[in-house]
């Protein structure tokens, strides 16, 4: 059974950093493309960043680039996501994706405030 949970999450100040974890089981991370979403108030859901395999290409929306970096643990089967210079439009409920025998599974999401 494939199951995401995400964690990490909390306020933060502009400028300040965060690391969100996503912890997976029912599945092999490095064998997937593991994806990072965020969905602010009133806007659709985007996507952030990607991780592929097999040797963990990763890209990035332009408004996170040079600011966020993906990455994997394999042993923990654990992908995270490290935030930097956080901006208040940054604010977002962050969640982890994985497309699994072509279904889309999503965590339940880790809340990400941006505020002073």
């Amino acid at each position: 059974q494939v199951q995401l949970v995400e964690s990490g999450g909390g306020l933060v100040q502009p400028g300040g950093s965060l690391r969100l974890s996503c912890a997976a089981s029912g599945f092999i991370i490095s064998t997937y493309s593991m994806r990072w979403y965020r969905q602010a108030p009133g806007k659709e859901r985007e996507l952030v960043a990607r991780i592929s395999p097999p040797g963990g290409y990763t890209n990035y929306a332009d408004s996170v680039k040079g600011r966020f970096t993906i990455s994997r643990d394999n042993a923990k089967n654990t992908v995270y996501l490290q935030m930097n210079s956080l901006k208040p439009e940054d604010t977002a409920v962050y969640y982890c994706n994985v497309n699994y025998y072509t279904m889309d599974y999503w965590g339940k999401g880790t809340l990400v405030t941006v505020s002073s």
